[in-house]
C-alpha cells in the first residue's frame, strides 16, 4: 500500500477514535443526569465518574459530580470536584459560588470567603455573588456587612426570596422578632413555596415561647422538603418542650444521621438527656457542645440542670 494512503488511514482512524471518546463522555454525562433527575445519586456519580476517567477535565461531569456530592453532604468531595473545575476554567461562576456555599457547610469559613470576595469581583452584577457574600459573613458574625450584601444583592432582583429570608435570618439573630416577621410576610408574597420561610417562622415562634406555632410552622416546611435534616432537629427540639420526648429524640437522630456534626442536633440530644435525667449522657453531650459554642442558646441552661441532677 502507498505510504501516503497509510499516513491517511491513520489520521482518519485517530479522527474516529477522538470522535468516539468524545461521544462515550458524552453518553455517560447523560446518563449521569437522567439517573439524578430519577433521584438516584449513586448511579449518577457512577456515570459522571466514567466520563471523568475518559476526560480528568471533562468540567460538565465534574461540575455535576460535585453537586451530588454536595447534596449528600460529602462536602470534601464536592469541593475537591469544584477545584479541578475552577483549574481548567478559573472564573466558571456556577463553580465558584457553589464552592463557597460548601467551604461554608464545611466550616471553612474563610476559604468561602475567599471565594465569595471573587465572586463578588468577578460577577458584582448576579446577585447570588452578593447571597454567598452575605451567607459566609453572617457565618463570621459580621451581621451589619451580611446585611448590606443582602441588600446588595436586592437592588439587582428585589423579588427574590432567598436573599429575603436569609435577611430575615439576621434579624433574628439580631432579636429583631418583629423586623424578621415583616421580612418573611413579604417573602412569602414572592415564593409561598420557599420551606426556610416556615422554618425561620417556627424559630422565632420558639424564641417567643410558642411551641404549637412553633411546631405548625416547622412541619409546614418538612412538607415542601421533606429531605432538610435541620427541619426535623427544629422539630425535635419544639417535641421536647411540648414533652413528647421519645418522639423528639426521633427527630433529633434523623438529623445527626444526615450531618453528625450539627452541634444544635448535638445539643438538643443533650436537653433530652436531661429531661430524662440522664446526668451522665446529658453531660457528655453538653459539655461537647459548650466546649466548640459556650454562646450557643440553652447549652448553658441544661448544662446547669444536668450539673444539678
Amino acid at each position: 500500500m502507498n505510504s501516503k494512503w497509510l499516513v491517511v488511514l491513520f489520521f482518519l482512524f485517530t479522527l474516529v477514535a477522538c470522535d468516539s471518546e468524545d461521544d462515550k463522555k458524552g453518553r455517560f454525562l447523560l446518563k449521569g443526569n437522567e439517573k439524578l433527575k430519577e433521584n438516584d445519586t449513586k448511579s449518577a456519580i457512577d456515570f459522571y465518574s466514567e466520563a471523568i476517567k475518559i476526560d480528568p477535565e471533562f468540567v460538565d461531569a465534574l461540575y455535576n459530580r460535585g453537586l451530588v456530592y454536595q447534596r449528600n453532604n460529602r462536602l470534601d468531595d464536592a469541593i475537591r470536584d469544584y477545584g479541578a473545575v475552577l483549574t481548567v476554567m478559573p472564573e466558571h461562576r456556577a463553580t465558584l459560588f457553589q464552592r463557597g456555599l460548601a467551604l461554608m457547610d464545611n466550616g471553612e469559613y474563610y476559604k468561602a470567603l475567599a471565594d465569595a470576595e471573587r465572586s463578588v469581583e468577578l460577577f458584582e452584577d448576579n446577585w447570588q455573588s452578593h447571597f454567598l457574600y452575605g451567607m459566609v459573613l453572617a457565618q463570621l458574625k459580621d451581621h451589619d456587612k451580611a446585611l448590606q450584601a443582602f441588600d446588595s444583592g436586592l437592588l439587582l432582583e428585589p423579588g427574590n426570596s432567598d436573599l429575603l429570608v436569609n435577611k430575615a435570618i439576621i434579624c433574628y439573630e439580631q432579636k429583631n422578632y418583629d423586623l424578621a416577621s415583616d421580612i418573611l410576610r413579604n417573602a412569602e408574597d414572592l415564593n409561598p413555596e420557599e420551606p426556610n420561610i416556615y422554618n425561620l417562622r417556627s424559630m422565632i415562634s420558639f424564641e417567643e415561647g410558642d411551641f404549637s406555632q412553633a411546631m405548625a410552622s416547622v412541619e409546614k416546611a418538612i412538607f415542601l422538603n421533606p429531605r432538610d435534616a435541620y427541619y426535623y432537629n427544629n422539630r425535635g427540639l419544639y417535641k421536647l418542650f411540648l414533652g413528647e420526648l421519645e418522639s423528639g429524640l426521633e427527630d433529633i437522630n434523623y438529623s445527626l444521621k444526615q450531618d453528625s456534626k450539627n452541634l444544635y442536633a448535638l445539643r438538643n440530644k443533650g436537653i433530652y438527656y436531661a429531661k430524662k435525667e440522664e446526668k451522665e449522657l446529658a453531660l457528655r453531650y453538653l459539655e461537647d457542645v459548650f466546649g466548640k459554642v459556650p454562646d450557643m442558646p440553652l447549652v448553658q441552661e441544661y448544662l446547669k440542670m444536668a450539673q444539678a441532677l
